[in-house]
């Protein structure tokens, strides 16, 4: 699970937090090919004792897109099965073994936003921006963002996005949606840790759930989708980890939910 443009550590007493840094500082950490092959390996590869993930980017930036000076010259076929290529490595976040944090800081822009959408849950500091610059550089996007950007924003407001080079910022970029916390600068990478460990904390078939299920009931028709529920939730509540943490609450040894200051 080595590469040159990826920091990979294990946090935690048990090495539950797998925390994958971007390690392209002097290139805004833009991705090319071989470090979306690596994402994807990585995730592929992932470590049993791992129950959640965190993906930072190292310096002043999370991720400024798709390194434009390996854009390579394709022809229509060429071009179709270098996407799906990405299509394929940022499906292994979005539908991998654990929940996935992203620590957004900086640019977060074109294919780093692409790569965010894929993640689970995404914490953006005061210094994060948002935005799309295919349409003003005469491409589109082709890393997953016209299915998974639309779900957090709308359609509208990415194709505004697309058509005009709007930015947003880090406060109206959580407004809209593309982050759901919000903290001052700096502090991204702490706050996405502490919710990764938190996440880890959970009943590995809750979390599968809540990646795997919950996003295919929202796209089914109701009928279907609260089948598919019940079957989940059967399922969950059958599992004996499950068993043994509602005998924890009922018997007074599980801490009860309050409200966060």
């Amino acid at each position: 699970m080595t590469h040159p443009d990826i920091h990979f550590e294990l946090r935690g007493e048990q090495q539950e937090v797998a925390v994958i840094r971007l390690t392209r500082a002097a290139k805004r950490n833009a991705l090319n090919d071989g470090l979306i092959l690596a994402l994807r390996n990585l995730f592929d590869t992932m470590p049993a004792s791992v129950r959640a993930a965190v993906i930072d980017g190292d310096g002043p930036h999370f991720c400024a897109g798709l390194d434009l000076s390996e854009l390579q010259e394709r022809d229509a076929g060429q071009g179709l099965h270098h996407s799906r290529m990405w299509h394929a490595a940022l499906e292994r976040v979005q539908y991998g073994p654990v929940p996935v944090v992203a620590a957004l800081h900086g640019a977060v822009v074109g294919g780093g936003l692409e790569l965010a959408s894929a993640c689970h849950i995404r914490v953006a500091d005061a210094s994060t921006f948002y935005a799309l610059p295919e349409g003003s550089r005469g491409i589109f996007v082709g890393g997953g963002g016209a299915v998974r950007i639309p779900k957090l924003i709308g359609a509208a407001r990415m194709a505004d996005m697309m058509l005009t080079g709007r930015v947003y910022n880090a406060q109206d970029g959580e407004r809209v949606g593309l982050a759901q916390y919000l903290v001052p600068e700096g502090q991204a990478f702490d706050k996405a840790l502490e919710l990764a460990v938190r996440v880890a904390q959970n009943a590995p078939l809750t979390n599968y759930a809540l990646m795997h299920a919950l996003p295919r009931i929202a796209e089914q028709p109701a009928d279907q989708g609260f089948f598919t529920e019940a079957m989940m939730a059967a399922i969950a509540q059958s599992a004996p980890e499950a068993k043994a943490r509602l005998a924890d609450f009922l018997e007074g040894r599980a801490a009860k939910v309050r409200k966060e200051d």
